[in-house]
């Protein structure tokens, strides 16, 4: 399996990432993706994808650290790595009162307009969206940038059905963590028999949600994604080892062939 999203140079990792891509690999994970929040993580992130070959990246900023020194250069820069395989995370969290949302919007305005250019350069990054209560001021702005919707994928989802089934209408793909699994979660579970299977995918997000029946264990690790995705088959449906075979599918589809490079690395 594959964990599409978690923060390997968070400080709960950044000491140990190797062991916990050993610990990983022993449970079935076969790679991961290390979601930036900021640029100096971002850079941060490819150092430890340039030390293991399991690791791929994605170079943004997080809507809730936007107040935090940006070197547009970087990403710019970053944005031509191939280890990264995708932009974001970016997107609009309207949970908290703080940063700005005026200050968000132009952060993810300068973000999109990252990816317009290395997109005008024949590059094909994808988009990692956050999305915390706000998905109805954030489809007009993603509408609007031009970048088709099938390259975006809206992480972490927790929003309600009739919201699951905007963004699937509109294009895009939606992943799930954890909160898929736990017991008051029936909405997302309910979001997540509308999602296409052609359009989902699974992630940690670690360290953060470990997903049931490991809630106590802190913090999250990739290991955990399998219980996601099994949580994930049974609202289908289905043999766990068909949908982790369309799950594989699904992941290298949207990010591209150096995912499955690092699929395939020892």
């Amino acid at each position: 399996m594959i964990d599409t999203h978690c923060h390997l140079t968070s400080e709960e990792f950044v000491h140990r990432a190797r062991d916990v891509m050993d610990e990983s690999r022993l449970a079935g994970v076969r790679a991961v993706i290390s979601i930036s929040t900021t640029t100096a993580d971002a850079k941060n992130s490819q150092r430890l994808a340039q030390a293991d070959r399991r690791v791929v990246y994605s170079a943004g900023i997080h809507p809730l650290y936007c107040d935090e020194p940006i070197d547009w250069d970087l990403i710019h820069e970053l944005a031509r790595d191939e280890q990264c395989v995708a932009m974001g995370e970016m997107g609009l969290d309207h949970h908290y009162d703080q940063p700005p949302r005026a200050l968000q919007i132009d952060v993810l305005h300068r973000q999109l307009e990252a990816v317009r250019a290395i997109r005008a350069d024949g590059i094909d990054k994808p988009i990692i969206v956050h999305c915390r209560k706000a998905v109805e001021t954030l489809l007009p702005i993603l509408a609007s940038s031009g970048i088709p919707p099938h390259r975006m994928v809206f992480h972490c989802f927790t929003e309600t059905p009739e919201q699951a089934q905007a963004i699937v209408d509109f294009g895009s793909w939606i992943s799930f963590t954890g909160a898929l699994t736990f017991k008051s979660a029936t909405a997302i579970r309910e979001a997540a028999r509308l999602v296409p299977l052609d359009r989902v995918m699974v992630e940690t997000d670690a360290p953060y949600m470990t997903p049931e029946p490991h809630r106590s264990v802190r913090p999250n690790t990739p290991r955990f994604v399998v219980d996601v995705a099994a949580c994930l088959a049974s609202v289908h449906g289905m043999e766990l080892r068909a949908l982790e075979t369309q799950l594989d599918a699904n992941s290298v589809r949207f990010f591209g062939s150096a995912l499955q490079r690092a699929c395939e690395a020892e």
